[in-house]
């Protein structure tokens, strides 16, 4: 690998995939060593920055993942969770690392990429931000130390164009305090109310989504018992922040042996 690793994005036409570009050009320690765009849109053959409104930047917008994975060092996924798994697969047959930023992912969708992962290096968030993954960790502790008398709620908010629910880093939350009682996440899910419900299930982790407006991500964690509640709170204000930690996983996974890791392995934060 060069002194400056050629970054690659799926999904460039898309908001965060424009912004990963901005900030990739930006850089002083990466180069865009190319972009793809699914078959048959507008984009395709375009030089990318006119495609963007600007000035050309000799990068051409290519729908073939292929070529475009064999002359980068990693790529940057951020589009739908059938297309990360092809990308997955296409990155351990060529062996360029991966950063995947994509939610909704099933239980296959996850285990696809777990067997990709056998290689070559994959990181994957549901969020990249630094405050997100320290929420994770602080929920991780406070769920260790509180026991069954404090219930656990994880309630997010996000734009109205978002298509997922709960949200990826609802669910990171959500396995971080499961993670910190000793118990799965999937055997004490709480995801939907309504109506006549019943009492809350004691150990019961919940979830809420609101969804409106240009939210970026709220994101809160309410451990409540009988005369108290503490609240863990992460407000997110710039999108700016996910291209960012998504660039530093991609400056940082190529260096790394075959395997999976998460946001909290790039920050040092394990």
């Amino acid at each position: 690998m060069s002194k400056f690793p050629g970054i690659a994005i799926t999904g460039a036409s898309g908001r965060m995939g424009q912004m990963l570009v901005a900030e990739i050009l930006g850089s002083d320690k990466a180069r865009l060593a190319g972009v793809v765009e699914r078959a048959g849109h507008d984009w395709i053959g375009q030089d990318l920055g006119v495609a963007m409104g600007g000035i050309a930047l000799d990068v051409t917008v290519s729908d073939d993942p292929q070529a475009v994975f064999a002359k980068a060092d990693v790529v940057i996924d951020f589009t739908s969770p059938a297309a990360t798994v092809a990308h997955a697969d296409l990155a351990a047959k060529s062996g360029t690392a991966l950063v995947i930023g994509t939610t909704g992912m099933t239980d296959d969708d996850l285990a696809a990429i777990k067997v990709a992962s056998a290689e070559t290096q994959i990181m994957q968030a549901g969020n990249m931000s630094l405050g997100v993954n320290l929420l994770v960790q602080l929920t991780r502790q406070v769920a260790a130390a509180l026991d069954e008398d404090f219930d656990i709620e994880v309630v997010e908010a996000h734009h109205r164009h978002k298509v997922d629910a709960p949200s990826g880093t609802a669910l990171m939350l959500g396995e971080a305090a499961a993670d910190g009682r000793g118990v799965a996440l999937k055997d004490v899910s709480d995801r939907g109310r309504d109506g006549i419900t019943g009492a809350r299930k004691v150990g019961d982790i919940g979830f809420t989504a609101i969804r409106g407006g240009d939210v970026v991500g709220e994101h809160d964690v309410i451990f409540a018992a009988q005369g108290e509640r503490i609240v863990l709170r992460h407000l997110a204000t710039d999108r700016g922040i996910f291209a960012r930690g998504a660039v530093k996983a991609a400056l940082w996974a190529p260096n790394q042996p075959f395997g999976l890791y998460d946001m909290l392995d790039v920050l040092g934060l394990k």
